[in-house]
């Protein structure tokens, strides 16, 4: 029987290999092929190139990633003990965890999982660990972290289902499925459950341009979960949702701003709007990792530009845009919390005020 692809691990760790494995969304839905990343510049890559995506996913695969860089800083230095040995590997430990934070700068898991194993660095130092220990201390943090977000995303589903009813039409868009995470996904975390207790979900999945994750990867899991999944367009929203069909959106996000403004995919905050006006409740799922209270509001979201192929070529047998078009391709946009209806987390439910209720559940993770 040929694997599904809810089988495959979105990302894992080699001990043995030292390496970090991903499944390589470019690829999908037409092969599942695992990638085998070694290097710096290959982790790096992997989460540029959208070989591994999605917030949980990447902040995953950048512990797993730091964790195996630190490895080979620790065997390259030898036997050395002692403060100099330590900050010798610091010096390299930090210059890599730089390195792959750049990858990417609007998805706030990629810094967080990488502070966070830098905060076990500094803390085993100050514990006394040597620098083996340490690596071994980075690498029962990593699988920590990846744990997490499995429970997390189960949670995310618990709480998001209760606000919905067996039979109703739920539209997302992008990919914030299993694809985008360990299990489960965060917006499509409640779809599986209910599909699990049999609530008969109708599910809408927008394209979404111009890379189509939605088209490619939330379509193509939920189908194989044997999800009840239309594909449509990103501009047929507003239809779908005119006609009575859907009866809430859930969508993930890759920033949570303090004042509840959120960061996700480009067109999210079109769909947000047409929600507003149709009368259709907006739900942003999203682990506490990705709320980030040092980021007053939406504006100061860095929103990431990406390269104008993806939309003059990428897909296309042949070019279909004409040569020399000035082209503005950004891959995130910033939904207003005015048309956030709720923020669901793996803690609770955020209503407005944003500012109160997002800090109690940020504090109630104590991360």
């Amino acid at each position: 029987m040929e694997k599904s692809i809810l089988e495959y691990e979105t990302v894992a760790l080699d001990e043995q290999g030292g390496s970090v494995l991903v499944l390589d969304q470019t690829k999908l839905p037409g092969r599942a092929e695992i990638i085998r990343l070694h290097t710096a510049q290959e982790i790096w890559e992997a989460i540029y190139l959208l070989k591994v995506r999605g917030a949980p996913a990447i902040g995953v695969a950048a512990a797993f990633g730091i964790y195996v860089l630190a490895g080979q800083i620790a065997q390259g230095m030898g036997q050395g003990e002692g403060e100099e040995a330590f900050e010798s590997f610091y010096r390299k430990f930090r210059e890599q965890k730089e390195y792959l934070n750049s990858a990417r700068p609007t998805a706030v898991n990629l810094s967080w999982a990488l502070e966070r194993m830098d905060g076990v660095c500094r803390q085993g130092h100050e514990a006394g660990g040597s620098v083996p220990e340490i690596v071994e201390s980075l690498g029962r943090e990593a699988r920590k972290i990846k744990e997490e977000d499995i429970q997390v995303c189960r949670a995310i589903g618990e709480q998001g289902l209760a606000l919905v009813k067996p039979g109703d039409g739920i539209l997302t868009h992008c990919n914030a499925g299993q694809l985008a995470t360990c299990r489960y996904g965060t917006a499509t975390a409640p779809i599986y459950l209910g599909q699990e207790r049999g609530y008969h979900f109708r599910v809408f999945a927008d394209e979404t341009r111009p890379l189509l994750q939605g088209a490619r990867l939330t379509a193509y899991e939920l189908y194989s979960a044997g999800v009840d999944v239309t594909l449509i367009c990103d501009n047929m929203s507003a239809m779908v949702m005119e006609k009575g069909w859907v009866q809430a959106v859930f969508v993930g996000c890759d920033r949570v701003a303090a004042n509840g403004d959120t960061a996700n995919k480009i067109g999210t905050s079109v769909v947000a709007a047409v929600a507003k006006h149709y009368g259709v409740p907006f739900y942003v799922c999203a682990p506490t990792s990705t709320i980030d209270l040092a980021t007053p509001t939406g504006a100061e979201i860095q929103i990431e530009q990406r390269p104008a192929e993806e939309v003059t070529e990428m897909w296309y047998r042949e070019r279909m845009a004409p040569e020399g078009i000035k082209v503005f391709n950004p891959a995130f946009d910033v939904t207003d919390n005015g048309l956030v209806t709720a923020i669901v987390t793996e803690n609770g439910i955020a209503r407005a005020p944003f500012t109160e209720s997002l800090a109690a559940l940020k504090n109630l993770s104590g991360k």
